[in-house]
């Protein structure tokens, strides 16, 4: 069977399950992981901006696309020639039925069960003692954070976070002001990079906060990558019980 992945996190976990470049004929530009698989399959695009023409040339009998990371129009336009399957993450669950799926549709059920056993016994295992609010950003210019409808809140909430903008949904824009209740305030590096830079600025409003970088793949990559952040989540945590203890 020949696949396309339109889904940075999705390619990943195809080929963490057990696929082969063969099988995997087609990416995004922002599929990065595995470095040394990927690099051998044809970029057909951004996840937003897919080469419909490269897809027909590769004649795959499957495309894999994600109703938040795709574009609707593009993903219907892909359906009138080929078999489409359509994502969408949110939850926990939503992540363990995904890997289920994608298990039984290849045949790699045991390899899917062990990556989701993975999965629950870090996020089991890997929790603050005592909640802390937090707000985590994803965009600057305007400043945009995550509500509760989203895969990277139940993250944040399996870990002992409370996101401060709970009472909101999907990604809406804030201002600096909204940051106030926040004791800990969390600048991922994807989709937008935030670098140290943009913690000095914010520092500047909110001098006796913390403020720090996090690896936005650990907190929105469903799949499989959350398997491989059990040391990255310890070491996160660990710094933000110093800051609890200071």
């Amino acid at each position: 069977m020949k696949i396309v992945s339109l889904v940075p996190s999705i390619t990943e976990a195809l080929f963490d399950l057990g696929l082969t470049e063969n099988e995997v004929v087609g990416r995004t530009k922002f599929c990065i992981h595995p470095q040394d698989k990927i690099k051998n399959v044809s970029v057909i695009g951004g996840t937003k901006n897919i080469n419909i023409e490269k897809i027909r040339t590769l004649q795959p009998d499957l495309i894999i696309a994600n109703k938040e990371e795709n574009v609707k129009d593009q993903v219907e336009a892909l359906m009138d020639d080929f078999k489409v399957m359509v994502t969408n993450i949110d939850t926990i669950e939503d992540n363990y039925y995904l890997l289920k799926n994608l298990g039984k549709l290849f045949g790699k059920e045991e390899r899917a069960q062990l990556f989701n056993l993975k999965i629950y016994d870090i996020l089991n295992q890997t929790k603050l003692e005592n909640p802390v609010r937090a707000a985590y950003l994803i965009w600057k210019n305007p400043y945009m954070t995550v509500g509760s409808d989203t895969f990277i809140h139940r993250i944040l909430s399996e870990i002992g976070f409370e996101n401060i903008f709970s009472n909101t949904t999907r990604y809406p824009q804030i201002t600096t002001e909204d940051l106030a209740d926040a004791d800990v305030i969390m600048l991922s590096s994807e989709p937008f990079p935030f670098k140290e830079k943009h913690i000095e600025e914010l520092k500047l409003f909110y001098p006796d906060k913390k403020i720090m970088i996090v690896d936005g793949e650990a907190f929105s990559w469903y799949g499989t990558h959350i398997a491989k952040c059990e040391q990255y989540f310890k070491g996160f945590l660990a710094e933000i019980q110093q800051v609890q203890q200071s």
